[in-house]
């Protein structure tokens, strides 16, 4: 069930790409062709951009499709392999979720309690949405982690 809604909330945010290229494209039309600025948009760019990034870490965990050193990683047999990767997932990947979760709610909740908003005239006024999806993305990485864990569990003892 963890991995089903980690995949269809990373593949949603994957279509933040496409507006994040589509909005610049509109934001360059209307610097360059008719000497114009959209403030609106521009920071639109940078909430798309967060967005995606904090919805897809998750999912590139999920997808195995982070940043790994293989220097000894690649020369382990599958039960180590599995080892290493539920005890990076429990000590390290987990705890540093929970951390993140509980230090950006307050973080989040406070501009949520002043609705804060963007300090330029024109600019987005949400700013404590974007400033959610931080405690939202540890949550999420949280539970893919701790699927994956209990996956490299069973590999574990399958190996064994």
């Amino acid at each position: 069930m963890i991995d089903r809604a980690i995949d269809a909330i990373g593949r949603a945010a994957a279509w933040l790409n496409l507006g994040m290229v589509l909005v610049t494209c509109v934001v360059v039309a209307l610097r360059y062709a008719f000497d114009s600025g959209a403030i609106f948009l521009q920071e639109s760019v940078v909430y798309l951009h967060g967005a995606a990034f904090l919805l897809g870490l998750s999912y590139a965990l999920q997808h195995d499709a982070h940043v790994r050193v293989d220097v000894l990683y690649a020369r382990l047999g599958g039960r180590s392999r599995a080892l290493v990767d539920m005890l990076g997932h429990v000590l390290f990947l987990m705890p540093l979720c929970a951390t993140v979760a509980v230090v950006s709610s307050g973080y989040a909740m406070r501009s949520w309690a002043v609705l804060e908003g963007s300090p330029e005239v024109g600019g987005v006024p949400a700013v404590f949405l974007l400033k959610t999806l931080i405690p939202i993305s540890a949550v999420l990485l949280f539970m893919q982690a701790a699927a994956l864990s209990g996956r490299g569990w069973r590999r574990w003892r399958e190996h064994a």
